[in-house]
């Protein structure tokens, strides 16, 4: 086992938790965030998602399972920082073949162990998330607070540039080739176009600078608006080739910062929220169903759109009715918009939901129907 060092946290309310390295040893800084789910920590860590975020875990005992290369979601470990409470001193799974602790040194991502995590919790749920530091360097909470006060902040982050694919590649369809759907990869997940290959799609990934032209000269017959990390007010671009799909009527369907830009396009606003919706036990209704899913999540920010938007009371728009047509039971959060004189829709959690609950792989066949015209 890593030999540990002390390490301090530092809010940037003045809060402190000190504690034991865990990881690489250095200095970080970020934004605070909790995820409450039970399992999957290799899934978030790896989620482009989290780009810039220190993830506080709320399950005690992370690590059991040690990591594998086959449920990497993307090229690299991404978040800013890890804090856990108490580190699995052993990895024991049949599909192991490295250790956590070893693939955050490799990834040089600084973290801290063994400090109550249940606190840290309840202070991010009641006060929000914010900004935060972890060293191994500074043991000074006063000296290491002006360094997290200088750091940046989430709102007005513009972070999509840093994640996404240089150039385009392709994940083929699985079986017979049905449909060509362009992703426009602001920090796409792996299981994503895999889901969708599932479904015999040929599945392009292309940079987020792509065009509206671009996305559509490999024939699409969709296109697809990623997850990714950041404040969506930032996204213009991504906003103008959404108008720009759903003025050519072409069936479009996002999800979690996809779902932001929809949101954008159609002329809702976005807004920060209190401390976000992270994990894999998230409850949302399907307006339209009635249905209960059990949703992966991991979003900062949310749609404004008016709640009383039911299926069956749409608002009016530039491109034509729209709906919220999912909603979160916790807090009423919007989780999801329904177009309905044009072909698109989109949802605000991860319906590839790995690692997660599976009720949500429905949209994807929902996708299909869209683009074969049902």
């Amino acid at each position: 086992m890593t030999s540990r060092v002390p390490a301090l946290l530092v809010l940037e309310d003045g809060r402190s938790f000190s504690g034991l390295s865990f990881g690489a040893q250095g200095e970080t800084f970020g934004e605070a965030v909790f995820s409450t789910g039970m399992s999957g920590y290799q899934e978030t860590l790896t989620d482009p998602s989290y780009h810039r975020q220190v993830v506080v875990m709320t399950a005690p005992h992370i690590g059991n399972t040690g990591m594998n290369t086959t449920d990497e979601e993307s090229r690299k470990i991404w978040v800013a920082g890890y804090v856990v409470r108490e580190p699995s001193r052993i990895s024991s799974n049949w599909r192991s073949e490295r250790t956590l602790e070893d693939d955050l040194i490799a990834a040089s991502v600084v973290g801290i162990s063994r400090i109550d995590t249940r606190a840290l919790t309840r202070h991010l749920r009641d006060r929000g998330a914010m900004r935060v530091g972890i060293s191994t360097i500074d043991t000074d909470p006063q000296a290491l607070l002006v360094k997290v006060l200088a750091s940046q902040g989430m709102a007005g982050a513009n972070l999509v540039s840093d994640v996404t694919t240089q150039s385009p590649y392709v994940v083929q369809a699985v079986g017979e080739k049905k449909f060509t759907v362009a992703a426009l990869d602001l920090g796409i997940k792996g299981m994503t176009p895999q889901q969708m290959a599932q479904r015999g799609i040929e599945v392009h990934v292309m940079p987020a600078t792509s065009t509206y032209a671009d996305l559509m000269a490999i024939g699409a017959d969709g296109i697809f608006l990623s997850n990714g990390p950041g404040d969506p007010s930032t996204a213009n671009h991504a906003v103008q080739v959404t108008k720009e799909a759903l003025a050519a009527r072409t069936p479009l369907f996002g999800i979690c910062f996809g779902n932001q830009i929809l949101g954008r396009a159609l002329g809702f606003g976005t807004y920060k929220l209190k401390f976000g919706h992270r994990g894999i036990n998230q409850p949302v209704m399907d307006r339209v169903t009635g249905r209960v899913e059990i949703t992966a999540q991991n979003h900062g920010f949310a749609v404004d759109a008016p709640i009383t938007a039911t299926p069956d009371s749409p608002v009016d728009t530039e491109f034509g009715r729209v709906s919220v047509s999912h909603v979160c039971l916790n807090d009423d959060v919007v989780e999801g918009l329904m177009c309905h004189d044009v072909p698109a829709f989109s949802v605000q959690y991860h319906p590839e939901a790995a690692a997660g609950p599976h009720d949500s792989g429905y949209l994807f066949d929902r996708f299909c129907d869209a683009m074969a015209g049902n």
